[in-house]
């Protein structure tokens, strides 16, 4: 896990790259790599990458970055891991290839000087990374499939900048800081910028599953290599599935995900997930793990309490638990640098940062997060409520205009009663992607005007193309399983979930890896997802050969909560209680309110 940053200036009349650019903007994301940080400048100055590195694997000399072949035709700098490193080492080394480090970053150049771009179909790992190629005199840039790893550039005409984080860029200087309406439209109606946009013009996201190359012409189209949607759609039907095939996957995505120089943590609620995690990482790992959990006094004594229940879980699979309690002195003393992390602005995430901080100050590096599991086996209500939605009110998709009439005449009535939302339900509620907007969106797109400049909010709308997108996401899936996991896992888990695990895991120096969140495991059980009888999370969480204790399986979902609603409302200063409060909060903090009415 580690911070980059680079700069190509293909254009002949751009001039060379600036070293103390690249150095402010490496700076800027020390947290991300505090053991260590390296620079390279080609002889002409006209490509510079530069690295910071948190040393999971091969922990030496020999795994600083930027790495160079021998040769020095190929120079790269990676965030992230690629789990199945040894095995295509062993491979490569088969063909006569020579190695001179034990760290995974150097098996992806010699893959590449392989395969070429399509390097990336035999990746298995978390990774955004950029390979310089000098005799093609290109730059190649790839991001995994599920975006786990964050990859930012910046496009002016004759300079290509990249970098893992936003402020990166922006700490480089050379960029087009003009607002990006999509982007602060998105922020308010998901509590999350969707990728690909930013805030700023002149910042995109490269999507995930996505490669790019950038030569002396500029940058090419970006490809997609990996698509949600695109792995359920084409699921192969399984007559007689294995009674193992479950567990089977998730063992091998658990083990693979295991794989480090360094203690493996786990971060420990009382939900299915995270125990079935802890649960399998024990298998791997016999001599036992270090479990994390968060407490908060708000919590004690009620069903959000996942202490004690945390607690029997470790005893059972021989963990060692740290139960860290978090009081609202200690968030309040720290929501200037919780915002600050946060890179782009988004309404969660503050569970993530004090579970992270947590496992830093426990002395990990590395810690297992339970994240994912919802999408993939149905947990969320979203996987109810929506199709039930809907199927009761599909034929009004033919009626647009009698929604949307219903939506004006009782919107002033319903926000006096309850969430607005729900007067948009016979307007938003016929096709699956406008019902899963107005379920997840924090403030619903017809609120925009009152919340942004009105011509920022109109041209936002426009440009975001939220309601296209979204049922795009879906296009050609029959399930409704499958329709919900699709864009749960596109939309909510992406943008948000992934890219909160990362920015709060790296304010504290930590790598958060998700085994529940990896292609080689969707495609293993894809054929289950999209099969009349699904796989839900209870028939995830018998996986562990010892099995998980009743007390867990039968409790309610509850969530990783924290108590943000609490500790808001007893401060006067936010606008308004709730996250819808809290989103105010975090946007006037990170983009002012020049564009607020």
């Amino acid at each position: 896990m580690c911070g980059l940053a680079g700069h190509f200036a293909y254009s002949g009349d751009a001039p060379p790259t600036d070293a103390s650019a690249l150095e402010r903007a490496a700076a800027a994301m020390s947290s991300r790599g505090p053991d260590g940080s390296g620079t390279w400048r080609s002889d002409d100055g006209r490509i510079a990458f530069a690295h910071r590195r948190l040393a999971i694997i091969d922990l030496g000399a020999s795994g600083a970055q930027p790495m160079a072949t021998v040769d020095g035709r190929y120079v790269v700098v990676q965030n992230g891991e690629i789990y199945n490193f040894r095995a295509l080492r062993r491979e490569l080394e088969a063909e006569g290839r020579t190695f001179v480090s034990q760290s995974d970053t150097e098996v992806l150049l010699h893959l590449y000087d392989r395969d070429g771009e399509n390097m990336v179909e035999r990746l298995r790992g978390m990774y955004a990374f950029a390979i310089w190629d000098r005799e093609r005199r290109g730059l190649f840039l790839a991001r995994d499939p599920y975006g786990i790893k964050p990859m930012y550039y910046a496009h002016d005409g004759r300079n290509f900048r990249f970098a893992s984080q936003v402020k990166a860029l922006l700490a480089g200087g050379g960029i087009d800081t003009s607002p990006a309406p999509a982007g602060h439209v998105g922020f308010f109606v998901f509590g999350y910028v969707p990728e690909p946009e930013t805030l700023y013009r002149g910042i995109r996201a490269l999507p995930a599953g996505y490669t790019l190359w950038i030569d002396d012409d500029g940058p090419r189209a970006p490809k997609r290599f990996f698509d949600i949607g695109a792995e359920l759609r084409g699921a192969g039907e399984i007559g007689s599935p294995s009674p193992n095939l479950l567990r089977d996957a998730l063992v091998d995505s658990v083990t693979h995900h295991m794989v480090a120089d360094v203690p493996v943590g786990v971060f420990l609620s009382s939900g299915l997930d995270s125990t079935t995690i802890a649960a399998l990482a024990s298998e791997y790992k016999t001599e036992g793990i270090r479990a994390i959990t968060l407490g908060f006094d708000e919590f004690k004594g009620t069903q959000f309490d996942e202490t004690p229940l945390a607690a029997k879980v470790a005893e059972l699979y021989g963990a060692a638990h740290d139960i860290r309690w978090v009081r609202r002195d200690e968030f309040t003393g720290e929501v200037e640098r919780i915002i600050a992390a946060m890179d782009q602005p988004t309404i969660d995430g503050v569970n993530t940062y004090f579970v992270s901080k947590a496992a830093s100050e426990a002395g990990l590096k590395v810690a297992l997060s339970g994240l994912g599991g919802d999408e993939l086996f149905g947990g969320y209500p979203s996987f109810r409520v929506i199709p039930r939605v809907v199927s009761a009110l599909g034929p009004l998709k033919y009626m647009p205009w009698l929604g949307r009439g219903m939506r004006v005449v009782t919107e002033p009535i319903i926000r006096r009663l309850c969430s607005p939302k729900y007067a948009g339900v016979l307007e938003y509620g016929s096709r699956p992607g406008d019902a899963y907007l107005l379920y997840r969106a924090v403030f619903p797109p017809w609120e925009l005007p009152n919340i942004l400049d009105a011509d920022l909010a109109r041209e936002g709308w426009r440009e975001l193309a939220a309601q296209v997108r979204l049922e795009a996401t879906v296009h050609g899936l029959g399930s409704p399983r499958a329709i919900i996991s699709a864009l749960e896992s596109s939309w909510y888990m992406r943008s948000q979930l992934l890219r909160d695990a990362d920015w709060a895991g790296m304010a504290h120096s930590l790598e958060v890896r998700v085994p529940l969140v990896d292609a080689s495991l969707l495609r293993s059980i894809a054929p289950l997802i999209t099969a009349p009888n699904p796989p839900d999370k209870r028939d995830m969480a018998t996986a562990p050969a010892k099995p998980l204790p009743d007390s867990v399986l039968d409790r309610p979902k509850t969530g990783f909560l924290v108590p943000v609603r609490d500790w808001l409302a007893a401060d006067a200063g936010v606008p308004e209680r709730g996250l819808r409060g809290w989103a105010r909060m975090v946007y006037s903090a990170q983009a002012g309110t020049d564009m607020l009415v």
